[in-house]
C-alpha cells in the first residue's frame, strides 16, 4: 500500500535529506478549503514564510459553510465566559481541546482576528460575531492573506488518496464533517480508526399539530431532556411548524446526536417550559389563585409567558376543565397543570425536515492522531485539523473555536517538524511509489 512505502522510507530519507545548512523551500497540501484549512494555511505561511501552500478543495466554492453560518454573520467564537467545563459545550473532544487550549484558545482567536484586520463584538449571550455582522468580513480576510501569501487555491479537485498529493512533504486533511462516510474511506485505508459520522445540531420534528399552531413563539428559559437518559440542555426554545428548535435544542441535538441516530430519530421528549422546580410552579399557581380567584384560567398566568403557550399547556393539562375559574382548581387539576409545566412529554418523529446541518458528530477518531501535535499515528506527517476529527461542539461559536484550535496547533506542529528535522527538501516526495 501507498502509505506504506512512504513509513517505511521516512526514516531512510530523514536521514539523507538532514542537512545543517539553509531550509529549502517545502510543500504542504491541504484537503479541504473551509475554515480550518484556511485558517492553518495562513498560519503555516505567518510561522514558515518559504512554505509552499496549496489547499484542494473538491467543490467550486471555498469557504462555503462560513458564508452561511449565523444566519451569514459567522458566530466565529465564544467567550466561554459562562462554561465551567468544556465538557459542557464539547460533547466529544473535549479533553482534547482542553490541552489544545494550551496552544491556542479563544482569547488568542479574538486577538488574532482583531490583528488582522476583522474587529469582533461579544453578544450578551457570549456570542462573538465581527463588528460588521457579516461573514464576509471572515471571508475577505482569509482571501486577503492567501493572496498576500501566495497560497494556491485549487477548486474542483477531489483527493482520494495519497498518491494524489505526489511531491508535497506534509499533508493536513480538513475536509469538515462526512454525513455519508464516504469521505473517510482513504483515511480508513490507511488505517486510522473512524467513529461512524451521524448529523448533530438539528432541529427535531415533533408529533403535534396543536403544538406546531404555535410557530414562532420563543420561550426564553427552558429545559429540554430525553427520559431514561442523562441527556438534557436549557436556554432558548423556538417553536417551528414542524416542531422545536432554538439554542437547547441544538444542544440536546448535538449531545444527544449518537443516542437519536440509533433510535432512528424517534424517542420522548421532556420540556420543562418554565424552567423551575415542582413545588416553585405549585407555589406560583396557588398564589394566583388568590389574586385572581374570579378570572378564568386560560386568561391570566403566573410565569409571564405568552398567552398563546399558556392556554395550550392548560388545555394539555385539562382538557375540558380548561375554562374553569382560578378558584374551582382542585388538587388533581394543580397536580396536572404544574406536571405538564415542568414535565411536559412530547414525542420526536424524527429531524427537522431540512437539511441544514452543518455539523457531524464522528470522524477520524482522537485515538489515531497526537494528541500533542494532532500528526496521524499510522503515517509520519499528516495531519488533522477541524470536524473531519470525532469532536464536535454545541450551537455557539464553539465548532468554529474548534476549526481555530486544531489548524493554528497543525501549523505550529509543522514548524517545530522543521525545526527539529532541518531537512532539505527540494522535491522531496511526502508520496514514494
Amino acid at each position: 500500500m501507498v502509505f506504506r512505502s512512504f513509513c517505511t522510507t521516512f526514516a531512510e530519507k530523514s536521514e539523507i535529506y538532514h542537512f545543517s545548512g539553509r531550509l529549502m523551500a517545502t510543500k504542504t497540501a491541504i484537503v479541504g478549503g473551509g475554515a480550518a484549512g484556511f485558517f492553518l494555511a495562513v498560519n503555516l505561511k505567518e510561522m514558515v514564510p518559504d512554505m509552499e501552500v496549496t489547499i484542494f478543495e473538491r467543490s467550486p466554492r471555498v469557504l462555503a459553510k462560513v458564508e452561511v453560518s449565523g444566519g451569514g454573520r459567522c458566530n466565529c467564537t465564544n467567550s466561554f465566559a459562562r462554561v465551567s467545563d468544556l465538557s459542557q459545550v464539547y460533547p466529544r473532544g473535549h479533553r482534547l481541546m482542553k490541552r489544545l487550549f494550551n496552544v491556542f484558545n479563544q482569547e488568542d482567536a479574538y486577538r488574532w482576528f482583531e490583528s488582522h484586520g476583522v474587529p469582533l463584538v461579544t453578544q450578551d449571550d457570549e456570542c462573538v460575531f465581527p463588528q460588521a455582522q457579516d461573514s464576509h468580513a471572515i471571508i475577505d480576510c482569509f482571501l486577503t492573506l492567501a493572496r498576500r501569501y501566495q497560497i494556491v487555491i485549487r477548486k474542483g479537485v477531489k483527493v482520494q488518496s495519497l498518491a494524489d498529493l505526489k511531491g508535497f512533504d506534509y499533508v493536513a486533511v480538513t475536509t469538515g464533517g462526512s454525513p455519508k462516510g464516504e469521505g473517510l474511506r482513504w483515511l480508513a485505508d490507511m488505517g486510522h480508526e473512524t467513529e461512524r459520522p451521524v448529523p448533530s445540531l438539528f432541529s427535531l420534528s415533533i408529533d403535534d399539530a396543536r403544538l406546531h399552531a404555535l410557530m414562532g413563539l420563543v420561550v426564553d428559559d427552558s429545559v429540554v431532556r430525553i427520559p431514561g437518559t442523562k441527556l438534557r440542555a436549557e436556554g432558548a426554545l423556538l417553536i417551528t411548524h414542524w416542531g422545536l428548535s432554538g439554542p437547547a435544542t441544538l444542544r440536546l441535538s448535538s449531545y444527544a446526536a449518537r443516542h437519536l441516530a440509533e433510535n432512528n430519530y424517534q424517542a420522548p421528549l421532556s420540556i420543562n417550559w418554565i424552567h423551575r422546580n415542582e413545588a416553585d410552579a405549585q407555589t406560583r399557581l396557588l398564589e394566583m389563585a388568590v389574586r385572581e380567584p374570579q378570572k378564568q384560567l386560560t386568561i391570566c398566568n403566573p410565569f409571564n409567558m405568552q398567552q398563546r403557550l399558556w392556554s395550550y399547556l392548560v388545555e394539555k393539562a385539562l382538557a375540558d376543565r380548561a375554562t374553569i375559574r382560578w378558584a374551582e382548581m382542585n388538587k388533581k387539576d394543580v397536580n396536572r397543570l404544574v406536571n405538564v409545566l415542568v414535565n411536559d412529554t412530547l414525542q420526536i418523529v424524527g429531524r427537522a425536515p431540512f437539511k441544514d446541518e452543518f455539523v457531524t458528530c464522528g470522524g477520524v477518531s482522537l485515538k489515531a492522531v497526537n494528541p500533542v501535535t494532532l500528526e496521524s499515528r499510522h503515517v509520519p506527517r499528516l495531519y488533522f485539523a477541524g470536524e473531519v476529527l470525532d469532536m464536535d461542539g454545541v450551537t455557539g461559536g464553539f465548532n468554529f473555536q474548534a476549526a481555530w484550535t486544531t489548524a493554528y496547533t497543525v501549523a505550529s506542529s509543522i514548524q517545530k517538524s522543521l525545526d527539529t528535522n532541518n531537512l532539505l527538501t527540494n522535491n522531496i516526495n511526502f508520496i514514494t511509489t
